[in-house]
């Protein structure tokens, strides 16, 4: 079977256990992106996306979104790696959303870029809801003061909140991180006045649960592209 074809049967699978996912927490599929993250193969089989009908795709490297959003120009870009600063003036005008905004110096350079080029750089807070040492974000406790600063910056526009649980073969392990996030999320929203809609949350091991549980927006990649081969 040729990548194509098996990238469609891959993609009919994801989008079906979504839509199962949101009949289980009454919600509409539609209320749901597949944000497919290209990471691990090359421009050829990203490009294969939107023409499946995928126009959101991530990348967690800046030196590989710039690349495939060259060969890609007919996506949405989503930045969900770390963004160093060296590399955002480069990369912020290639993004739609930035879900990483993990530190006050990240969120301040982007706020910066925002008021240079004249239009807000759409931008999530990540959250270190596992409480991982090795995971970047900020702390939960943390999140009402950032939410403050970022709403006090002309240069962003925030849209909401990312987090990633801990791994565990058991995905219901990462129910209480996720339902934590839209916890903080919802107490945000109150505190701001702002909308905040997007809720990313949930990998190719418990995207399901992250669905459940109130995700707008799903990282997918290992789900789609095991076996597809590594970015050229």
């Amino acid at each position: 079977m040729d990548a194509r074809a098996t990238l469609s049967d891959r993609l009919a699978d994801v989008r079906g256990r979504i839509a199962a996912a949101c009949a289980r927490a009454g919600r509409s599929p539609g209320d749901v992106t597949l944000v497919a993250v290209t990471k691990y193969v090359s421009t050829e089989v990203a490009a294969l996306l939107p023409e499946l009908g995928v126009a959101d795709l991530g990348e967690s490297r800046p030196q590989e979104l710039w690349k495939k959003a060259e060969a890609v120009p007919a996506a949405r870009w989503h930045l969900i790696g770390h963004l160093q600063r060296n590399k955002l003036d480069r990369t912020a005008p290639l993004v739609s959303l930035v879900h990483s905004v993990d530190s006050d110096r990240v969120l301040d350079a982007l706020a910066a870029f925002g008021n240079k080029r004249g239009a807000p750089v759409r931008v999530l807070l990540e959250v270190n809801c596992s409480r991982e040492a090795a995971k970047g974000g900020f702390s939960p406790d943390a999140v009402p003061v950032v939410g403050d600063r970022a709403v006090s910056l002309l240069g962003v526009e925030l849209c909401g909140l990312m987090t990633m649980a801990a791994y565990s073969d058991d995905p219901d392990d990462a129910r209480p991180t996720f339902a934590e996030l839209r916890r903080l999320r919802d107490a945000l929203r109150t505190r701001t006045g702002l909308a905040l809609p997007e809720l990313s949350m949930g990998m190719s091991g418990d995207f399901e649960v992250a669905v459940e549980e109130g995700a707008t927006l799903v990282r997918i990649g290992s789900t789609l592209f095991e076996g597809m081969g590594e970015p050229d």
